[in-house]
């Protein structure tokens, strides 16, 4: 039986996660809902998911920490803090040593350097804009009318490596792509377009070197993604073992260290 849950909470713009660890640090439960109008709705269907996952009740939780976008919303977490703590420890904790974390969330990316100790020493954000973001391919795929889980396998498919897109706004995009189509472009080459381009997005934030962990939901769903950014950086590029729920790992992480301090 389930003894004391540690939980973390991440409210994103457009998923909230949950992950409920035990007293030795192992998840043994997760949820997933959208986020919706309502944040705190959210905070608890995916809380109660996670529980119901875990075997528990929520008054086996000792204690809660929340992050994300709407962090602020869960009135049942003791404390909150912010996103780029919160994937930096989720992401460290599956790789011990020293990364460059690159969380691509719906609303922004973050690029997140740490040392072989796990201490943060720079990150960026990119500006508030889809470009380089989650919700630009799935804007992209809702708009080509093609599921987010299939586009990784239709870029597979892309044998024209000389088509691009080349603007990064969304909406831009979409004109683009619109006028690529009438040209007789394969949707399988501007699928993988689409994903370059946010790569090349996520590259401009500042340089990135060593080994690279990827988070958020988007590279569950894209793992084109990954072999894209490894192609063109060169380097080793990890995928934790459930990077959409990183940020959650990394609160629930957070929770279970304060309230074992002395």
């Amino acid at each position: 039986m389930v003894m004391g849950l540690y939980a973390g909470i991440d409210v994103g713009s457009g998923y909230t996660k949950a992950i409920m660890i035990d007293e030795v640090g192992e998840v043994v439960g997760r949820g997933l809902t959208h986020s919706g109008a309502d944040f705190s709705a959210a905070a608890e269907r995916a809380r109660d998911e996670a529980l119901a996952e875990a075997g528990a009740e929520a008054e086996q939780i000792l204690a809660c920490v929340s992050t994300g976008y709407g962090r602020t919303n869960v009135a049942f977490a003791q404390s909150h803090r912010t996103e780029i703590d919160c994937h930096a420890r989720g992401a460290y904790h599956a790789f011990p040593q020293a990364i460059t974390v690159v969380d691509i969330g719906g609303q922004d990316n973050k690029v997140i350097c740490l040392n072989e100790r796990g201490k943060r020493i720079n990150f960026t954000m990119n500006r508030k804009c889809a470009a380089g973001t989650g919700s630009f391919l799935e804007e992209i795929a809702f708009w080509l009318k093609i599921p987010l889980q299939d586009f990784s396998d239709l870029a597979d498919r892309s044998t024209n490596e000389e088509v691009s897109i080349g603007s990064y706004c969304t909406v831009f995009a979409k004109t683009e792509i619109l006028s690529r189509i009438r040209e007789g472009v394969d949707v399988a080459d501007l699928a993988r377009a689409a994903i370059e381009s946010v790569a090349k997005r996520i590259l401009e934030s500042q340089v990135i070197t060593g080994t690279v962990v990827l988070t958020g939901g988007v590279v569950a769903h894209v793992p084109y993604l990954r072999r894209t950014l490894a192609k063109v950086l060169d380097a080793d590029v990890q995928i934790p073992p459930d990077p959409q729920h990183t940020g959650a790992l990394g609160a629930a992480l957070v929770a279970r260290q304060q309230n074992t301090q002395p």
